[in-house]
């Protein structure tokens, strides 16, 4: 077994020869809302005896990465934040990414979670040991072991370019919303951009203004609401730092508006017609040409896909520089964009608004668990855990925002911690019973799974008549929790024991598997 050491070796350094490799209680991956959290709640427990590997150089995950102009957060703020870490000076009822990413610096500072962040350390490779009962988490910054690991990478980590016809050839500028090139100045440049999701309608506004003209390729419209948006108050701020219940009492009204929403997403899709003519509405309001209306109106239920929410995206499409290309883009013929409809634009520069590796994450590709086998290899008919949280055949790796826990209308914030809650209550358990590991029973896992997919057959994500990234190819969706966070949290409380199969090290002899 690894010498035990918690002085991990410097970023870029060699960690040596096997005796050499420090070894820590848990292994955190990523350093976003999820990462963050759990280096808190994990020291709450009084697990200290962590590291969180950090891909980048700074904290905030994809509030680090998006940094895109008109980048904001489409939940209130006072939602969107952890509720150990209240923050009454919050700028706006929907912030913005600058002021996100100085929370996420905050917590990193305030829980004195700093000595154990680890920048530079992309894990190339997650191998469960059998022999030894651990983790051997490879990096670009070296090695360790670790009893658990805690996958913390999120969804919205790895930005996804589809593979067009002569994109390799285009003699201009490509960045996906995601890498967002700062140094490359967009004013009175052609430019093009690919997707109309969530990103694009933040983008688009943006920076209409500023080209000189703007393609925007359609595959498919979204639903758009009017975003109730302001700045908060000097009044709002002091009364919410002088008297901390009212921003508690601001956070439960924001919590329960968004759970009254719930049922009509995952059992009552009908009532969502209402919400429907709202949009509709919003959208005559701000554009006049009846052509582009028609462009601009999805042919699905609302909710179906991403609900966006915003007062300039539509007078940004309807702008006399901007051209909506429905169907969207087909290929590339040098600096030619050809869309759908076979119409040819004349671009300098390409923005992908085109989202991330969701259902396909590329983690998984670096997992190996018990008999070598790979995650993706495990997930190759689509992604599943127990209660989002551990898969079988993986003993000891917990996700945070894993298989199906996904939100259409609320904080994901409030999902994080209830698999935070889930986190620390197995690993406290583990300790209380003399055990080192646990893995789902293949009944446990099965059966949420069945239970949960029955449940999604009449959500609106099933039944509205659209295809969006929370599917797979076969039609399952393995991304988005059919329930309300309330359900979510009380789901994972505690650890059921019933559930797992514990994992004793029994040196010398090999590893034993007892049923709980």
């Amino acid at each position: 077994m690894a010498a035990r050491s918690k002085k991990p070796p410097a970023p870029g350094t060699d960690p040596g020869p096997e005796r050499a490799v420090p070894h820590v209680r848990a292994a955190v991956i990523g350093s976003g809302f999820g990462g963050l959290g759990a280096g808190v709640r994990l020291r709450r427990a009084g697990i200290t005896d962590f590291v969180i590997l950090e891909r980048a150089d700074s904290v905030g995950g994809t509030w680090r990465d998006n940094s895109y102009p008109g980048c904001a957060c489409d939940v209130p703020s006072h939602l969107y934040s952890f509720s150990f870490a209240p923050n009454p000076e919050w700028p706006r009822v929907f912030s913005g990414q600058p002021d996100i990413r100085a929370y996420l610096e905050r917590i990193a500072d305030t829980f004195g979670l700093r000595p154990h962040l680890r920048f530079g350390a992309e894990v190339t490779e997650l191998r469960w040991e059998e022999e030894h009962t651990r983790w051997r988490v490879t990096t670009a910054a070296g090695s360790w072991t670790a009893d658990a690991v805690v996958s913390a990478a999120g969804p919205l980590a790895d930005p996804q370019i589809p593979d067009l016809p002569g994109l390799d050839a285009f003699p201009g500028k490509v960045f996906h919303s995601s890498r967002w090139d700062h140094d490359y100045d967009l004013a009175g440049k052609r430019v093009a951009v690919v997707g109309t999701g969530a990103s694009a309608a933040q983008i688009i506004p943006a920076i209409q203004p500023t080209v000189g003209s703007l393609t925007v390729f359609q595959r498919t419209p979204a639903w758009v609401l009017p975003r109730a948006d302001r700045e908060v108050s000097g009044a709002e701020k002091w009364l919410h730092a002088k008297l901390p219940p009212t921003g508690l009492l601001r956070r439960a009204g924001l919590f329960a508006m968004r759970e009254l929403q719930v049922d009509a997403f995952v059992r009552r899709p009908q009532l969502l017609k209402l919400v429907q003519q709202v949009a509709l509405r919003h959208m005559h309001r701000a554009v006049a040409d009846p052509g582009l209306r028609a462009t601009l109106t999805p042919d699905y239920r609302i909710g179906c896909k991403r609900i966006l929410l915003s007062n300039t995206y539509y007078p940004a499409l309807a702008a006399p520089n901007t051209e909506v290309v429905p169907g969207g883009l087909r290929e590339l013929r040098g600096s030619t964009l050809v869309g759908a409809d076979g119409s040819e634009h004349e671009v300098d520069a390409i923005v992908f608004g085109t989202g991330f590796h969701v259902t396909d994450l590329p983690i998984a590709e670096r997992v190996f668990g018990i008999g070598g086998t790979s995650l993706a290899e495990s997930w190759k008919d689509g992604m599943e855990a127990l209660r989002g949280s551990t898969v079988r055949g993986f003993p000891n790796l917990f996700f945070l925002i894993g298989p199906n826990t996904g939100l259409g209308n609320s904080s994901m914030i409030l999902m994080i911690e209830s698999q935070l809650n889930y986190l620390v209550d197995a690993l406290t358990t583990l300790d209380s019973l003399g055990a080192t590991a646990m893995q789902p029973t293949e009944r446990a896992q099965r059966q949420w799974n069945l239970e949960l997919q029955h449940k999604m057959g009449r959500t609106v994500w099933t039944t509205g008549g659209c295809r969006s990234w929370y599917l797979e190819e076969s039609g399952k969706n393995t991304v988005l929790w059919p329930g309300s966070t309330s359900a979510f949290r009380r789901a994972t409380r505690h650890v059921d024991l019933a559930e797992y199969e514990l994992i004793k090290r029994t040196a010398p002899k090999p590893v034993e598997v007892v049923s709980a």
